[in-house]
């Protein structure tokens, strides 16, 4: 049994650890009105945008600073409680959820931009600073933060999962974008990791460590990241294609030739008409790429000219061009949509998403593959990938009350990722492991590696308080 339909059973079964009420009168002491223990808040603090249930957290605290972090944590340990951080609730793999019960950090209210320090390409924020908020206030400075994951989450919680995006073919992950962390352990204690300076050699890499721990080593209370040059030139394009396999060879030409493509995003058929109907668009109905090009006037002409030619040899057809924000903005956000455009296409339903990515020259095998077999199962679905860094999604829309579609999307989505180790790729490029992929981060990486995680979590969180049962099971 792979680790979705295992936990989709288990999840709401779990045992939870006792919330004692002496810690929830010791919270309310501390934080007054800003512990809640209302059903409402629990249970918006109790759920993402996975397809798992579990039972909502204890109380919520919403913390405005790093002490309050630091009490509310202190609190928990001396209860041997479980701590969740909480962001926006964006996550995909179950990360938010309490499965063995305890509190819920929110830190929403932590979202102030703490330095912006423009002449050496960097900025320190609170983790509640979300991305769009980030580049709306360094705008006048002439940079911008480029971590675009689709949905407006937060830096906390972007560093937590290590996520990436659109823009990660052109200006990497998470992981290559943050400098330094404050964040406070299980005991209570506040650290920082890494400092501004481009690179260092000082003992332990902890800022990489932490970023990508989905909350499992502390909570990140604020994230220094870099920050890149506006592009003095940007143009957008989409190109339809008669096939999958046409996009992708594209795709692989694209790259193998090293033209500096920022984004690169691949939409199958099925979700261009999703989209259609979502964003009341008139896209062409076939497989498409949307494409977009930073740099000098000249150099964005002489990289979309040749990547017009590359398509066009492919039997890439339909190339529309946008260069205007607003036109680009119109295509984008039809991009970001696709995941809503695809939950109304099928009133009530669920979406079990995948997140394999594999080496670009192994991209078109697994994709074609995946493709065939998510056709022949009758489960409605969507695709898009960051296919320029060999990252792609599919979607099954299952419905809930019908235990049949979720065990088909399972064996889907087991039958995927073994497809990507096999071609020496990843259960996850983005999304991270949660509850979700537990099973498949054994299979990727062997016993040893997670044990060795496990010794690092027995180590740094004696208690097994900072997000319990998510990455691995101690």
């Amino acid at each position: 049994m792979n680790a979705h339909t295992a936990l989709s059973h288990l999840v709401p079964d779990i045992l939870q650890r006792e919330t004692p009420q002496a810690l929830i009168d010791a919270l309310k002491t501390r934080f007054a009105e800003r512990c809640s223990t209302a059903l409402v808040v629990r249970e918006q603090h109790g759920r993402d945008e996975s397809s798992f249930n579990a039972q909502p957290p204890a109380a919520v605290v919403f913390a405005e600073s790093t002490q309050d972090v630091a009490d509310a944590v202190t609190l928990a340990s001396e209860y041997s409680v479980p701590v969740i951080p909480f962001g926006v609730g964006t996550s995909l793999e179950g990360h938010l959820l309490a499965v063995q019960g305890g509190i819920s950090i929110d830190v929403s209210r932590m979202n102030r931009v703490l330095a912006i320090h423009a002449e050496d390409l960097t900025v320190t924020v609170q983790p509640g600073v979300t991305r769009k908020q980030l580049n709306e206030e360094i705008k006048s400075t002439g940079l911008f933060f480029p971590i675009d994951p689709g949905a407006d989450a937060t830096l906390g919680g972007m560093s937590a999962t290590r996520a990436s995006g659109t823009n990660a073919v052109r200006y990497g992950t998470m992981r290559e974008n943050v400098l330094a962390l404050e964040v406070v352990t299980a005991s209570g204690r506040v650290i920082r990791t890494g400092t501004r300076a481009k690179k260092s050699a000082a003992g332990y890499d902890l800022t990489r460590l932490m970023v990508g721990s989905e909350g499992t080593l502390g909570v990140i209370t604020e994230v220094t990241v870099r920050l890149y040059p506006l592009p003095e030139a940007i143009s957008a394009a989409i190109c339809s294609f008669p096939s999958i396999e046409a996009a992708v060879r594209t795709t692989i030409e694209i790259i193998q030739l090293g033209v500096p493509i920022a984004r690169v995003e691949l939409i199958d058929a099925n979700t261009v008409r999703m989209v259609n109907a979502h964003s009341k668009l008139g896209l062409r109905e076939e497989a498409m790429l949307l494409m977009e090009f930073h740099g000098t006037p000249n150099s964005v002409k002489e990289q979309a000219e040749l990547v017009q030619e590359l398509a066009s040899g492919q039997g890439g057809n339909a190339f529309e061009w946008a260069s205007t924000p607003e036109e680009r903005t119109r295509l984008w956000t039809a991009r970001h949509n696709a995941y809503f455009a695809a939950i109304q296409s099928k009133p009530g339903c669920r979406a079990i998403s995948t997140d394999t990515c594999v080496p670009i020259s192994r991209l078109a095998d697994c994709l074609l593959e995946s493709v065939a077999e998510a056709d022949a199962s009758g489960i409605p679905y969507f695709l898009v990938g960051h296919v320029g860094d060999g990252n792609f999604h599919f979607g099954y829309l299952i419905d809930p009350t019908k235990p049949e579609e979720r065990e088909t999307a399972e064996i889907l989505n087991h039958q995927l990722v073994a497809r990507a180790l096999r071609l020496e790729g990843t259960c996850t490029g983005e999304h991270g492991i949660g509850l979700g992929k537990m099973d498949f981060l054994l299979s990727e990486t062997g016993d040893g590696a997670v044990d060795m995680m496990r010794s690092l979590k027995r180590a740094l969180d004696p208690k097994n308080i900072m997000n319990p049962g998510k990455i691995f099971s101690l």
